[in-house]
């Protein structure tokens, strides 16, 4: 069975150990790109990133998006919501769809 990883700063991460996900606080964004690539070759199926991370990551994330896993997908940690999560969603609607029916342009 796959398991889940969650990647970010403490605050953000530890409480997501209660819910039984393995949780990996970084204090940097090259300690977040570290971390990624060496649970990326473990088996893990799911690892969310707090967005803090996520936008200095991209090109690292990038990576990920054509195999099958892990996903990698942006939560919001602590710090508040950059919205990149909801920008990768609109994005992948529009690649399946061929459109904006989400938020009609607007975002």
């Amino acid at each position: 069975m796959a398991k889940i990883g969650v990647i970010g700063d403490a605050q953000s991460v530890l409480g997501f150990k209660a819910f039984g996900l393995d949780v990996f606080p970084c204090n940097t964004t090259e300690e977040a790109v570290h971390k990624l690539r060496h649970i990326a070759k473990e088996d893990y199926g799911i690892i969310y990133i707090t967005e803090r991370f996520c936008k200095d990551m991209e090109d690292e994330i990038a990576k990920y998006v054509s195999v099958k896993t892990p996903a990698i997908i942006p939560i919001p940690g602590v710090d508040g919501n950059y919205g990149i999560g909801i920008s990768g969603v609109k994005k992948s609607v529009e690649r399946a769809v061929g459109a904006d029916i989400l938020f009609g342009g607007d975002n």
